[in-house]
């Protein structure tokens, strides 16, 4: 519990002063860039100082003057703080709506243009969160998406959603499929412990959704680069 204890005092410690600065000048300017970049310093440093350490392997360059979707697989409440920081400028993760009524946290995503999506499979739904993705990537913000939907509870890949295919043929934004291994050993689902150890991450390389036929194709083929980059008990 050592590592935990050190990761939230951290992020406490370090950043209640940041968001006394910056909160105030975010909420004047409705600039979240500040912000947001004290934010990933702040979750930088809890990682190391919590030992946990990051093998990240780019296997293509990105073009800066293009806006990604990232898709990753999920096994940890680590991964997301362990992506975030390593993604270039800014990034907005798709996740519940429900998360966006937490109070100030659902303030600051809201801020950050990130993507809530429903679980009531209504077509309505779907649409808007397409509607504000496609916002979002137009603005000059990528976004980062966990397909599974969910944690793996025991780390091998799960089937994914469509909802995040939808979005890249809808938007047309290149997708840059991520292979995370590693965390699963860190923190596992339903326990708030975290060992030290090192996350492995793999950044393949892009996949223009213009390329394939239909929504499944691309599903198919995203879902197999990121398996290939798992350790094989881990793969779909």
């Amino acid at each position: 519990m050592i590592a935990t204890l050190v990761l939230l005092g951290t992020w406490i410690f370090l950043g209640l002063p940041v968001a006394i600065v910056t909160i105030p000048w975010t909420i004047i300017t409705r600039d979240i860039l500040p912000l947001y970049r004290a934010g990933m310093i702040v979750v930088r440093l809890g990682l190391r100082f919590a030992g946990i350490r990051i093998d990240a392997v780019w296997q293509q360059p990105l073009d800066p003057s293009r806006r990604y979707i990232f898709l990753a697989n999920h096994i940890s409440n680590l991964d997301p703080p362990i992506l975030i920081p390593l993604l270039p400028l800014r990034v907005a993760v798709v996740l519940k709506r429900s998360l966006m009524k937490i109070p100030v946290l659902g303030w600051a995503m809201r801020l950050g243009n990130f993507v809530p999506v429903d679980r009531d499979g209504r077509v309505e739904s779907a649409i808007e969160s397409v509607e504000i993705a496609k916002r979002t990537l137009a603005s000059g913000v990528h976004i980062l998406s966990f397909p599974e939907g969910t944690r793996s509870r025991d780390g091998r890949l799960q089937p994914f959603k469509k909802g995040p295919f939808y979005m890249a043929m809808e938007s047309g934004a290149p997708i840059i499929p991520i292979s995370i291994y590693g965390t699963e050993n860190m923190m596992k689902k339903g326990s708030v412990r975290i060992d030290p150890g090192t996350a492995h991450v793999i950044f393949h390389s892009v996949m223009e959704p213009g390329n394939y036929a239909t929504r499944e194709d691309l599903l198919a083929a995203v879902q197999e680069t990121i398996s290939s980059g798992l350790p094989e008990w881990m793969r779909a």
